[in-house]
C-alpha cells in the first residue's frame, strides 16, 4: 500500500523559512516523480515544484528562487525546503508522487499525503 506522511508546517513570520518532509513508502520510490502542491482557502490547486527520478526539477514562477525540492532515495523522502516566506504562500502544503504524472499541474493526480498546513504572517 502506498502512503505519503508529510511533516514540518508550521507557523512563521514573513521572510523566515521551513523545511517539509515527505516520506514515502509501498512502491519504489527512486522511479516515482515527486512533487508538491498547494491549497489555500478559496484558491485553486497549484502545483509548488516537482523532482523527477532522474534528479531534474520544475518549480512554479511563484516560488522560483525561495523554494528548493530535494530527495533522499535512501531515505525514502522528499524535501521542500521554503525560504524568504511570504503571507500569500499560507497554504495546505502537499506532497504527491506518480509513476505517471509528472508536471506541476498533474503530479496531484497521483499518491498522495494528508497535507501540512503552513500559515505565514506579515
Amino acid at each position: 500500500q502506498v502512503q505519503l506522511v508529510e511533516s514540518g508546517g508550521g507557523s512563521v513570520q514573513a521572510g523566515g523559512s521551513l523545511r517539509l518532509s515527505c516520506v514515502v513508502s509501498g512502491y519504489t520510490y527512486s522511479s516515482y516523480c515527486t512533487g508538491w502542491f498547494r491549497q489555500a482557502p478559496g484558491k485553486e490547486r497549484e502545483g509548488v515544484a516537482r523532482i523527477d527520478s532522474d534528479g531534474s526539477t520544475v518549480y512554479a514562477d511563484s516560488v522560483k528562487g525561495r523554494f528548493t525540492i530535494s530527495k533522499d532515495n535512501a531515505k525514502n523522502t522528499a524535501y521542500l525546503q521554503m525560504n524568504s516566506l511570504k503571507p500569500e504562500d499560507t497554504a495546505m502544503y502537499y506532497c504527491a508522487a506518480s509513476g505517471t504524472w509528472c508536471s506541476l499541474g498533474t503530479i496531484y493526480l497521483g499518491y498522495g499525503g494528508q497535507g501540512t498546513q503552513v500559515t505565514v504572517s506579515s
